[in-house]
């Protein structure tokens, strides 16, 4: 046998066994699926819901004009740290001062010529007494002529008088009764000018009611053009300056504010939330905030308030009942920072975390872990249930479990698994198809 035959053989035969170990390992390996794995550990867990949103203070006002004038004093700029009652703004009023003092003057008037009807009223007053006065006495000298008349009467039947005296006492007795007549008509005309002044009286007492009704909203119109702090504040917003002209404010028109002053002592943070989230969101939670303009730096806070109405993405207004249930919905949630650092500005960009739930070491285990399959739930039925797939002498088994809280990556375990348990972690892919007591092996 030549030399070139015996190295064809032993190449062939080289050739012949590294097949046949090629298809043992294949043979061995054929159905046997790659996977990855993690145990069950018990460590501390918290769970924490993650929003979006900006630093706010917990108090401000837009300040707006209340009429319509041209700006001729500004003394504030953007940044000034202002008192409650420092002046603002000081609008034109040339008009309204000059309402104003017209209004004084017409009340003034008003009230000097009230004085006056006043004087006629004592005057009629006065006048009234008298003709009463005058209508007692023309009563008397009526009864005494009457008196006299019917003692004449007598003496001139007895042939006493002659008739020409008692002629005369009959004159007398019909002049006092012409006179008590004339009192009396004198009385009642006197006592109708006197009704007539009164009548006058009052008239001139509602017109000046009305003259001070003018001049207190002269007064409001004319104090409308001075416009001063309604609280402590720093001035964040001030977009006009001085000579241009404000015109009143209308509720949620931007164009109308003429500043904005932020009590800058309670500083929070307005976040949007989820509305899977909201649920697990409590008031008085602790919250870790990032503000994007100081970096890493973290600020502590509590959850102060919780919107109860949901949210759109889209607009930001609150839903109502024409929204779709398509929609995706977020709660308004306010955290109240514990110590804010002077340099906040309201506006900036922030993150907030909201611890919702801690829990010290629990039994936890990969949140990528957890599968759900159908399990028997009696004869007939079956019930989707949640589990893990853990590992035994190379074979996936799945394994029911309890779950609690749910942290970053992992999730509690309340039952089902104990401590150092190897379980499947991955991939996904093959999680979702796996199957129980499938082989697996374990890959990096």
């Amino acid at each position: 046998m030549t030399r070139a035959k015996k190295v064809s053989i032993a190449a062939l035969i080289v050739m012949l066994l590294s097949a046949a170990v090629a298809y043992g390992i294949y043979a061995r390996n054929r159905g046997v699926i790659g996977v990855q794995a993690s145990h069950v550990v018990r460590q501390d867990l918290t769970q924490t819901v993650s929003a979006n949103g900006e630093i706010k203070p917990k108090k401000y006002v837009n300040i707006s004009a209340n009429t319509m004038g041209r700006i001729v004093q500004l003394p504030v700029k953007e940044g000034d740290h202002v008192r409650d009652g420092d002046l603002l703004i000081r609008l034109d009023s040339i008009q309204t001062d000059a309402e104003v003092r017209s209004a004084e003057a017409s009340l003034e008037a008003a009230q000097a010529e009230l004085e006056g009807m006043a004087s006629s009223v004592k005057s009629s007053e006065a006048g009234i007494n008298s003709a009463k006065a005058e209508v007692t006495r023309s009563e008397a000298d009526l009864t005494r002529a009457k008196q006299n008349l019917d003692r004449a009467d007598r003496m001139s039947k007895d042939g006493l008088i002659s008739r020409e005296q008692y002629e005369r006492t009959q004159t007398d007795f019909d002049i006092a009764n012409a006179q008590l007549g004339a009192a009396r008509a004198r009385l009642a005309q006197t006592e109708a000018q006197a009704a007539q002044a009164v009548k006058q009286r009052d008239g001139l007492a509602l017109r000046i009611t009305q003259q001070r009704s003018s001049l207190t909203r002269a007064r409001d119109q004319s104090s409308k053009t001075t416009i001063r702090s309604p609280l402590e504040g720093v001035i964040t917003y001030l977009p006009v300056n001085e000579g241009e002209i404000a015109i009143v404010g209308v509720q949620n028109q931007p164009g109308t504010v003429l500043m904005t002053i932020a009590d800058m002592s309670v500083i929070t943070a307005e976040v949007k939330v989820d509305e899977t989230d909201i649920v697990n969101v409590k008031l008085g939670q602790e919250a870790r905030i990032k503000v994007d303009a100081l970096a890493d730096r973290v600020l502590m806070g509590h959850v102060s308030e919780i919107g109860n109405s949901a949210l759109t993405r889209s607009s930001g207004a609150a839903t109502g009942t024409a929204a779709t249930a398509q929609e995706a919905k977020d709660f308004k949630v306010v955290v109240t920072l514990d110590s804010p650092p002077p340099e906040l500005r309201p506006g900036l960009s922030c993150t907030a975390e909201i611890i919702t739930a801690t829990r010290p070491r629990v039994l936890t285990a990969p949140i990528q872990a957890i599968a759900s399959r159908e399990l028997p739930d009696d004869l007939t039925a079956k019930k989707e249930t949640g589990g893990v797939f853990v590992i035994r002498n190379g074979v996936a088994a799945f394994a029911p479990v309890k779950t609690g809280i749910v942290g970053t990556t992992d999730i509690e375990l309340t039952g089902g698994l104990g401590e150092g348990d190897e379980i499947i972690t991955g991939p996904y892919q093959v999680l979702r198809t796996l199957k129980d007591n499938a082989r697996i092996r374990i890959e990096k």
